[in-house]
């Protein structure tokens, strides 16, 4: 359990074993649940287009205590593939991204970087961490560079 008391569900646990032992899925995009107890799956895909799975972190929202809707955080894991610049192949590497728009809500952008822990210690075998707060955090070539750490 996380400090903001949000649990890991075992859906989670088990799509992202599918994505990293059973190459299942490319990505797996999370979120706190309405009532901000459990971290929940919201889409495991299979969809390689790097562009549809920044489009569904960009286009995230949540809804404050109030009822408003606005842009909300979420957690992704993306198998990110690429090739190395040297000739020397192709790697893979899972990435663990933490989405948390400058322009979200500030009372869900608290409750996600408080349960952001408890999801990452559950789920082995995570090679980089991104933190991402605007859309270029989360453009192609950024991560790329991240990912690869400048050797694509």
């Amino acid at each position: 359990m996380s400090q903001s008391g949000a649990s890991v569900s075992q859906e989670c646990i088990t799509a992202f074993n599918d994505l990293k032992i059973g190459k299942k899925y490319k990505y797996i995009v999370f979120k706190l649940s309405d009532d901000n107890r459990e971290i929940v799956v919201e889409e495991a895909s299979t969809d390689k287009d790097w562009e549809v799975f920044r489009e569904k972190l960009v286009s995230a929202t949540t809804k404050s205590k109030s009822g408003a809707v606005g842009k909300g955080p979420r957690y992704a894991v993306y198998d990110f593939e690429y090739s190395l610049a040297s000739g020397e192949g192709s790697r893979n590497k899972i990435t663990f991204i933490a989405w948390s728009p400058d322009d979200a809500n500030v009372m869900a952008k608290m409750v996600y970087a408080s349960s952001k822990e408890a999801l990452k210690r559950s789920l082995n075998g995570i090679a980089t961490e991104l933190q991402a707060n605007d859309q270029d955090d989360i453009e192609y070539d950024t991560v790329l560079k991240t990912v690869s750490k400048g050797l694509a």
